[in-house]
């Protein structure tokens, strides 16, 4: 396990996303500030299973997307998950720090949902059934990334 890694999104990582103003833009790609937090939160739910999307990712393919998992490479600028929509999903909370409050609950539920079997895995629809350490790892990349979109990292 990357401890680092762990500790950031466990106690740093929300700290950061309350400092982000609710109007900033994004340095590339659609969402605006909130979208992005609700995406995150999305991601998160993906994670423990509260939201459920079928694999699309060709078997024979995991494994390049495992290397990549384990690899200390970033997501690069404008990265589209194949399952989104071309345009951002509208935003269904009324100000940011609604949307935070929700991104900070599930990740607390992440943590929570692994406490007792870190072994058990869940589906990501492109990197396929992920148990809570390649979770980390993968939410570390996602998270980084859209954190130097909005330039928090």
């Amino acid at each position: 396990m990357d401890k680092g890694k762990y500790i950031f999104l466990k106690d740093e990582f929300i700290p950061l996303v309350r400092t982000l103003p609710p109007g900033k833009a994004g340095k590339w790609g659609k969402m605006n500030a909130q979208q992005m937090v609700e995406h995150v939160t999305d991601f998160f739910k993906v994670s423990t299973g509260r939201i459920e999307i079928p694999l699309v990712t060709p078997e024979e393919q995991l494994p390049k997307f495992k290397a990549f998992l384990q690899s200390d490479k970033e997501f690069r600028e404008n990265t589209k998950a194949p399952v989104l929509p071309d345009d951002p999903f509208p935003t269904r909370h009324d100000q940011i720090l609604q949307a935070v409050d929700e991104l900070q609950n599930e990740t607390a539920y992440f943590f929570e949902y692994f406490d007792k079997d870190t072994e058990k895995k869940t589906t990501h629809p492109v990197f396929g059934e992920l148990n809570f350490e390649e979770w980390v790892l993968l939410h570390y990349k996602h998270v980084i990334h859209h954190l130097k979109q909005f330039e928090l990292k």
